[in-house]
């Protein structure tokens, strides 16, 4: 364990069991958060709890599909019922499908993509919120830096992303009053198994897409995980309805 920063917290991450949110998983339970780990990959979920368990921190796994309502009502009341309260949610689960042109894309993917990225951290925010309300809390959309900038044959992701800075801003008003802190999370390119997939390995990865970065590599997970520390700490109290880049410059350019 390395810190005492969420001590007493008990938090949700979506699509925690790979990348950015086993990493901040990880890092939220070595702060003294208890962590329910939620993924629709429920064998991923298990790791990182096994994992968490055997650094010494607390944290439990649940199957969630967050594109479904009763899945995420389910995960809520699963945190609620384990750690007698609710105070941090990081709404990290994305799909990313085929990079392609818009009008050759599938509509299937296009539905998705939106039912994923954008409607599942509706469902979470939906049914967290009123569990969060008698004792406050912070909610964290991981966007990304393509929520403010664009590439070419992912601009349904790039969408879905624009749109989750917008809700953060709309809920942070709205729940302002209720001591609900609301932000996004942008971070750039990352070293996850999801650049392997795309370019073959992380070296070509870093060769072609760290590049585009002014500082001239991907980030490291760790790096967006101490972000949604602080956005989940008592260190952010006077922020709701921002959005935290960690973006290597990328947006600069």
């Amino acid at each position: 364990m390395t810190g005492q920063r969420l001590a007493g917290k008990s938090a949700i991450v979506t699509g925690a069991g790979n990348g950015i949110g086993r990493a901040v998983s990880e890092a939220f339970a070595a702060e003294g958060a208890k962590v329910l780990c939620a993924d629709i990959a429920f064998a991923d979920a298990e790791e990182v709890v096994r994992r968490i368990g055997e650094a010494g921190g607390q944290a439990v796994a649940c199957h969630c599909d967050v594109s479904d309502g009763a899945s995420a009502k389910a995960a809520v009341d699963r945190a609620v019922d384990t750690f007698g309260a609710l105070d941090v949610v990081v709404s990290n689960a994305a799909v990313f499908v085929p990079i392609t042109p818009l009008a050759e894309m599938a509509e299937d993917d296009w539905h998705r993509t939106l039912a994923v990225n954008l409607t599942g951290s509706f469902l979470m925010c939906k049914h967290a919120i009123p569990r969060m309300q008698a004792g406050g809390g912070s909610i964290i959309l991981v966007a990304s830096q393509m929520a403010r900038v664009a590439n070419a044959g992912q601009t349904a992701y790039c969408a879905t992303k624009g749109a989750l800075v917008q809700l953060a801003k709309g809920m942070a008003l709205e729940y302002v009053g209720d001591n609900i802190r609301v932000n996004a999370l942008s971070p750039g390119g990352v070293a996850t198994d999801r650049m392997v997939r795309r370019f073959g390995d992380l070296e070509k990865a870093e060769r072609e897409w760290g590049a585009k970065h002014p500082m001239g590599r991907l980030g490291r997970v760790e790096e967006i995980a101490a972000g949604a520390v602080f956005l989940a700490s008592d260190e952010s109290s006077f922020m709701t309805g921002s959005d935290l880049l960690i973006d290597g410059g990328y947006a600069a350019w």
